[in-house]
């Protein structure tokens, strides 16, 4: 089988070596079939390394609680030890919960390294762009129209979620969707969906305000196996599809000219990509509520751990699209998880929603960001 050799590649008796091109070290590795394999040594060990603390937080997370367990209690237990009280708590009552945690936070993470790669724009995640807020409407007229159980509200939360992208998506088009002006019409949109769901809850009664505020916190709190099935399909199907347009999203970061050049269809990937973000997101904030800033930070987080200092201003290559977007999941459900532990076990009786604490954190790196970018003459 013949295979294009790129920069970096090894080919015939140098393959297998390393090689180190543009400061990034790369071992090419050839099959017995002929096909060549570029392995970015970084990124498979930033991979690596977020998958073991995504892991050690989950399992802390699941020894936390009023009954708190080792991790070689939690350990046991996930595997068919322990008493059957473990058994219990384990299984049918914190699992669920950190699940869930590990899912929305991949789904995050994902959703949102993919609305930034589509728009070339760090602001460019849902927190940002309006499709939480949308959710937030479709969950809260849920709540406050039609009293709806908790199956009724995730349904309500999906179904803003799409409409407020479908909106987006055709406001901003013309001719094609431009990065820049996706961001302003989705910044713009966001705006009037927070003023709707100020209306909504004007229109609240006392019981439905609190549910209402509850949700919209964003918080785990009493997530179990009828959330973990539902997401855990969603993110199955989204996450596998978004890898399969990493190389197409690589030729449109060197711009639609040149994509279109090479054979890609750039309005038909971005609307597949930005539809199946946007159903990726709307799954994640009905399972969990608008937890803010996890897609924002996530992918950011993400690229500044694989590239060089140096290179942070623009000289250095990012990951592809396909790695980068598996990174930005494992770092949102490291993010997640680990948030959720510290608002449990940081602030003692008064236990936060994650929600709260993401916030307050995700803000902080907003004004950072900003700062950064207006410093380096980008915004």
């Amino acid at each position: 089988m013949n295979a294009t050799v790129k920069s970096g590649e090894a080919v015939g008796p140098e393959a297998g070596k390393t090689r180190v091109t543009g400061a990034r070290r790369v071992r090419a590795v050839r099959t017995k079939g002929g096909l060549s394999v570029r392995l970015d040594v970084r990124v498979l060990a930033v991979g690596l390394l977020l998958l073991a603390v995504a892991l050690a937080a989950a399992v802390a997370l699941i020894g936390s609680g009023d009954y708190p367990m080792t991790p070689a209690e939690v350990l046991a237990a996930l595997t068919g030890g322990g008493d059957a009280g473990q058994q219990y708590i384990v299984h049918d009552l914190r699992l669920p919960r950190v699940l869930v945690g590990l899912l929305v936070g991949v789904a995050f993470g994902v959703s949102g390294a993919a609305f930034q790669t589509v728009s070339r724009n760090p602001l460019g995640s849902p927190d940002v762009l309006g499709f939480a807020q949308g959710s937030s409407v479709g969950a809260l007229a849920a709540i406050v129209y039609f009293q709806a159980d908790a199956f009724g509200v995730a349904a309500g939360a999906v179904a803003g979620g799409v409409g407020t992208g479908i909106a987006i998506f055709l406001l901003a088009w013309k001719r094609g969707i431009h990065g820049y002006r996706f961001v302003l019409v989705g910044i713009g949109a966001s705006a009037m969906l927070y003023a709707m769901v100020l209306f909504l809850m004007t229109k609240a009664n006392i019981v439905e305000a609190t549910r209402a505020t509850t949700w919209m916190t964003g918080s785990l709190n009493g997530r179990d196996w009828d959330q973990v099935q539902p997401l855990a399909a969603v993110c199955a199907v989204l996450v596998p599809l978004l890898l399969f347009f990493g190389r197409p999203l690589r030729m449109l970061e060197m711009g639609d000219d040149a994509a279109y050049a090479l054979g890609v269809r750039v309005d038909r990937v971005r609307i597949a990509v930005l539809l199946a973000a946007v159903v990726l997101v709307a799954a994640a904030t009905a399972a969990a509520g608008p937890i803010s800033f996890v897609a924002l930070t996530a992918p950011q987080l993400a690229r500044r751990l694989t590239l060089p200092r140096r290179l942070m201003g623009g000289g250095g290559r990012a990951p592809m699209p396909g790695p980068h977007l598996v990174l930005s999941g494992l770092m949102g459900a490291v993010l997640l998880v680990a948030a959720d532990w510290a608002s449990q076990r940081l602030f003692g009786a008064d236990q936060l929603p994650v929600g709260v604490l993401t916030g307050v954190l995700g803000g902080g790196y907003l004004l950072w960001l900003l700062a950064t970018e207006r410093k380096a003459g980008r915004v």
